[in-house]
């Protein structure tokens, strides 16, 4: 009720407005341009769309958005929504957007942390008044009733393996579905671009990466997983015979089976945030790589960015991936 009467007075100050200006012998071309923008912001919608949760209708083009998922932040930014309401997802919270997205410090000026990616923090939510909550299924799904209660809400399944469908997603509720579509090809054909540099330099090229979270085994990253499908776009493959999961995002590798993760390039990550549980990861790294079965890699080995190549899951994140193996092997990076 709180949100229907503020839109409602909204609605009538922005007609008052509109019939001061009009008073004032505006000129026709400036009422005749307002117009159009409105025309074109109100084609296709409302929009009725389907996903995992159900149905919801989104009445008109989605004005503030708020995102619970850190892929569908940097969705939401790729698309340049109007980003009113994001969760805190990085360690830093005077640093809240990642560095691979580029100076968005105009663009996010006005968003608000409305809480952890674990526990969003509801009452926040309502006060930021969204037309528009995005997440996933597998973050919020006991939320879904709740948030849908506040605004039109839409859920993928994931965000994971289905990062690239899920900019679309997005760019579909927000009546910019074939930017979105446009921006995944720029990104593909990059991607092609660069991975087809990379195997005329080096045509047995092959890779994979191993992450450390401070378990008992490590993981090797699937083809399923996001750093799987960026490979996979650039058409360098994994090792023959190597582990892999077509459902799982990695396999576990214990010390013992640690040079199943051979490859010619061998990337390795750590999750490595503040406090006892960064201290966990970093110690099973050190006990890993200090075994002398580590020493028997035949790849090359190196370091890449937690962050970046495993945790964005995203257009912005996968570019900059393409970007760092790009630098790696000396090829034209083909910047988009």
């Amino acid at each position: 009720m709180k949100i229907r009467i503020i839109r409602q007075l909204t609605a009538a100050a922005a007609g008052l407005v509109l019939l001061a200006t009009a008073a004032c012998g505006s000129p026709a071309a400036s009422t005749s341009s307002t117009s159009s923008t409105a025309a074109a912001e109100t084609v296709g919608f409302p929009l009725t769309m389907d996903h995992t949760m159900g149905s919801t209708t989104i009445g008109s083009a989605p004005k503030r958005v708020v995102a619970l998922d850190p892929s569908y932040i940097d969705a939401a930014l790729l698309l340049e929504a109007d980003l009113v309401g994001y969760v805190q997802y990085r360690q830093d919270p005077n640093a809240p957007f990642a560095p691979y997205l580029g100076d968005v410090a105009e663009a996010t000026k006005d968003s608000v942390n409305v809480g952890t990616l674990a526990e969003p923090n509801l009452e926040k939510i309502l006060e930021l008044q969204p037309d528009l909550i995005v997440s996933a299924k597998v973050r919020h799904e006991a939320l879904y009733s709740q948030l849908s209660k506040i605004a039109p809400t839409i859920f993928s399944v994931s965000t994971g393996p289905t990062w690239k469908e899920n900019v679309v997603f997005l760019g579909e509720a927000l009546g910019k579905k074939e930017k979105a579509e446009e921006l995944v090809k720029v990104y593909e054909d990059r991607a092609a671009k660069v991975g087809a540099e990379i195997l005329a330099k080096k045509p047995d090229a092959t890779y994979s990466l191993i992450r450390f979270t401070g378990g008992d085994t490590a993981r090797l990253y699937s083809s399923n997983s996001f750093i799987g499908e960026i490979m996979a776009d650039m058409n360098i493959p994994r090792p023959k015979d190597q582990p892999d999961s077509d459902k799982e995002i990695f396999v576990p590798l214990s010390a013992e089976q640690i040079l199943q993760g051979d490859a010619g390039l061998v990337m390795v990550s750590a999750f490595t945030p503040a406090g006892a549980e960064g201290d966990k990861a970093r110690a099973q790294q050190e006990a890993f790589t200090s075994n002398p079965l580590w020493q028997r890699l035949q790849g090359e080995v190196i370091d890449v960015d937690d962050a970046t190549f495993l945790a964005s899951v995203s257009i912005q994140g996968a570019h900059a991936v393409i970007t760092d193996l790009a630098k790696h092997y000396g090829v034209d990076p083909q910047l988009p």
